[in-house]
C-alpha cells in the first residue's frame, strides 16, 4: 500500500502543507494549513471508482494501468510544531 505524509511547515511569512517538493498556498496560521491537509488527507482516502489511468515514466515511456477505486493510500499528516 502506498503511505503519503503531508508535513505541516513554516512558509511565505505563515505556514502551509507539503508533499514531496510541492508545497500549498501560504495560511496564516498553523491550525489552518493543518485543517486544509486534513481536508485534503481525507479526500486521498475516499473511495472512488474503478478506472483506467495513463502515466509516462521518467524514460518518457507510457503507462496503461486500471486503477481500483477501493485501492486508497495510507495517509499521515507529520505535524512536528
Amino acid at each position: 500500500m502506498t503511505k503519503i505524509v503531508y508535513e505541516i511547515i513554516k512558509h511565505d511569512g505563515g505556514w502551509a502543507y507539503k508533499l514531496g517538493d510541492t508545497i500549498s498556498q501560504s495560511f496564516l496560521t498553523h491550525e489552518a494549513a493543518y485543517n486544509a491537509a486534513k481536508r485534503v488527507a481525507l479526500e486521498q482516502i475516499r473511495p472512488g471508482e474503478t478506472v483506467g489511468i495513463s502515466w509516462e515514466d521518467a524514460r518518457g515511456r507510457w503507462h496503461d494501468e486500471v486503477s481500483s477505486g477501493d485501492d486508497r493510500p495510507d495517509v499521515e499528516i507529520k505535524d512536528e510544531a
